[in-house]
């Protein structure tokens, strides 16, 4: 597979990446272990996790632990201090079972304050310096969701890599970040190549995102099939006219204002599926409303008893309304459900 320098680091990486995330959802450990095994030997070298992905660490350690010097391992650690990192960094070495990680983030920055934390004297970022010249890490990133943000941490000069959202829905790193990171030589990871799930061409998001000035990007892959389907995808060159046309229908039908169904704003304090609401829309738009069922029902009845307390905004990587979106999105399915008749058995 295609190798690219992972900006100016001495990393050489697949430009198709292991997104770490969907693997901890997988049903049984073999499955999800057969899983990475399979996109290792597939070519992929590059394997992106994080400390809050639950297992993802430790199904990506033991999968490669027999040929580790082969692989480029990332993760993340979203503590803001000296000793939340090293805490986080000594479970990530052991959950990896390795003596040195690759490619150390600062994840999901979203403000200057988070940013301020990590860049202070003595701070977290000095302690992985400190990491770095004991020999158990080779280079230091940051991820973020937050475009200005990312963009102030990169003009420091201070990280190797950025991550950002990138997508054919979501340009908006093509116009500042990525000529930043260029000039400054820092490596260009690429989160949410399908935007969350909801571009329904993958192959030709895929192949889009890989057609831009970009080190590696990192779609999550939680079956065989999906490494296999990915990997057909960065084969494949350029999208066509009728793929670009595919994805000009996701950019209308979607616009910029959409759950990308991280969870990152769950749980809800009230209990109510605050993730599964603000996508529900698409989702029934496209799967069908064959898919409805009584949970779907009791799950719109709950996103009515929001409180707009704030608590999933204030997770939100992407600022999403969720607290009028919530209640008026479940009103309307509602509303439509009853005006269609629904009325689901199971």
């Amino acid at each position: 597979m295609e190798k690219a320098p992972l900006g100016n680091t001495d990393l050489k990486v697949t430009r198709l990446g292991f997104g770490g995330i969907p693997i901890q959802t997988v049903a049984g450990r073999e499955e999800a272990l057969a899983v990475v095994r399979h996109a290792a030997d597939r070519g992929i070298n590059f394997f992106d996790t994080a400390r809050g992905y639950t297992i993802s660490e430790e199904i990506i350690g033991e999968a490669l632990e027999a040929h580790r010097d082969q692989y480029i391992i990332a993760t993340k650690t979203p503590s803001r201090d000296v000793d939340g990192v090293a805490r986080d960094f000594q479970t990530s070495l052991s959950k990896l079972r390795t003596s040195y990680i690759d490619l150390y983030q600062f994840h999901n920055v979203m403000d200057e304050e988070s940013l301020t934390k990590i860049l202070a004297p003595n701070g977290p970022l000095e302690y992985l310096q400190m990491e770095q010249r004991r020999g158990r890490l080779r280079y230091i990133g940051i991820t973020s969701h937050r475009l200005e943000t990312i963009i102030k941490a990169a003009s420091t000069g201070r990280f190797a890599t950025v991550q950002f959202p990138f997508n054919y829905i979501e340009k908006a790193a093509a116009e500042e970040l990525y000529p930043l990171a260029h000039r400054l030589g820092l490596g260009v990871i690429v989160m949410k190549p399908l935007a969350g799930g909801v571009i329904r061409n993958a192959n030709a998001s895929i192949r889009w995102v890989l057609s831009q000035p970009i080190s590696v990007a990192i779609p999550g892959m939680a079956s065989v099939t999906e490494v296999d389907a990915n990997l057909a995808a960065a084969a494949a060159g350029a999208p066509g006219p009728d793929e670009l046309a595919d994805l000009e229908r996701d950019l209308r039908e979607i616009g910029p204002t959409f759950c990308r169904r991280c969870g990152y704003c769950m749980p809800c304090p009230e209990g109510i599926q605050t993730n599964f609401i603000a996508s529900s829309e698409l989702f029934f738009k496209r799967s069908g409303w064959g898919r409805l069922t009584k949970a779907h029902l009791q799950t719109f009845d709950k996103g009515l008893d929001c409180q707009a307390c704030k608590t999933c905004e204030g997770r939100c990587p992407y600022g999403l309304p969720l607290s009028e979106m919530v209640p008026a999105i479940s009103r309307r399915m509602l509303d439509h459900i009853n005006e269609l008749g629904l009325k689901p058995e199971r």
